[in-house]
């Protein structure tokens, strides 16, 4: 209302006293008239510009006031009004679950380890006693970055580094990102989240890995979760086998988490291999080992019921604040 007021007040001295108003015009013919009454003339139409304009200005200014005190007064902020709570932001479901596996094994007694992704040949395979010759080595599965350099494919690199730099006893988890030469689809990705433990010491046995895999999927999943270990083979760990637990969300009676097998197939694990071991400076004939692996978007696809891993990684704000 009041900024209208004032384009109306505007439009009015534009009319009256404006450039091309009719005082203008006669303040033009003050010079055409004959010089002995060009001084009365010319006080005439200064008074009546006075006359007008100044009604005028003095209107524009008890407005503008106006419109400067509505101004202020709907600008003006209520300090007693409780403030408004800013979008506050949480952590990523693969970062929660990161977070949860480290507590339990922190609980068990292991140290968390971190390492570089990008590992010379002798790391991400000579050390893990992958021979030239391993699947494993093609460029078809292996991001190579430059000869002798790749994006590491575990985490087991941290293992090796922990040993050469700790010697033995050592018990270590290396949480982290893996890559490999995946398309993605629904169970697969390119760059994906890993946790590999170790336990060198003297005397260490297949029955001290059992327990501790067990202990963690029961602190993980509940104290009824079952364990049980299948025969497979991996080059880094000799005997190696695959481990599996009951179905945490039937108790192994079937469903579709499961695939109505009862039994959730999660990670591999063995016996530390003594070349293994031998590559990080630690006498076989001393010391033994275990070590382990497992997914953890693989498992945090299994925990919150998810089809399509790859919707971890897409960022979309509107599916991760159901995490929250």
């Amino acid at each position: 209302m009041a900024v209208e007021a004032k384009d109306e007040l505007e439009r009015l001295r534009i009319e009256l006293i404006g450039k091309k108003s009719e005082l203008a015009a006669l303040k033009k013919d003050v010079g055409r008239i004959r010089k002995e009454q060009r001084g009365i003339a010319g006080q005439a139409v200064n008074n009546l510009d006075i006359f007008i304009g100044n009604p005028l200005r003095d209107a524009e200014d008890q407005l503008q006031r106006l419109i400067n005190k509505l101004r202020t007064e709907s600008e003006r902020i209520d300090v007693t009004l409780p403030g408004r709570r800013p979008r506050r932001g949480h952590l990523h479901p693969i970062t929660m679950l990161r977070e949860r596996i480290e507590d339990i094994f922190v609980g068990l007694g292991y140290a968390i380890e971190d390492g570089r992704e990008i590992e010379t040949d002798f790391y991400n395979f000579d050390a893990l006693n992958i021979p030239e010759n391993h699947p494993a080595r093609a460029s078809q599965d292996t991001f190579y970055t430059t000869d002798g350099f790749a994006l590491r494919s575990q985490t087991s690199t941290v293992q090796i580094h922990a040993m050469q730099r700790r010697g033995a006893p050592v018990r270590m988890i290396a949480p982290g990102r893996v890559f490999r030469r995946d398309t993605p689809d629904p169970t697969h990705n390119p760059m994906f989240f890993q946790v590999e433990g170790l336990c060198v010491d003297r005397g260490i046995s297949m029955a001290h890995l059992k327990g501790t895999v067990a202990e963690f999927l029961r602190r993980m999943f509940g104290p009824e979760t079952v364990t049980r270990f299948r025969p497979s083979y991996f080059p880094f760990t000799e005997p190696s086998a695959e481990f599996d637990f009951s179905c945490f969300k039937c108790g192994g009676v079937g469903c579709r988490i499961c695939k109505n097998s009862g039994w959730i197939e999660l990670g591999g694990s063995g016996m530390v291999h003594p070349n293994v071991l031998r590559a990080a400076g630690v006498d076989p004939d001393v010391y033994s080992g275990f070590a382990f692996g497992l997914g953890i978007d693989r498992m945090c696809n299994l925990m919150y019921g998810l089809d399509d891993i790859r919707l971890l990684f897409e960022n979309d704000v509107r599916f991760l604040e159901q995490f929250d």
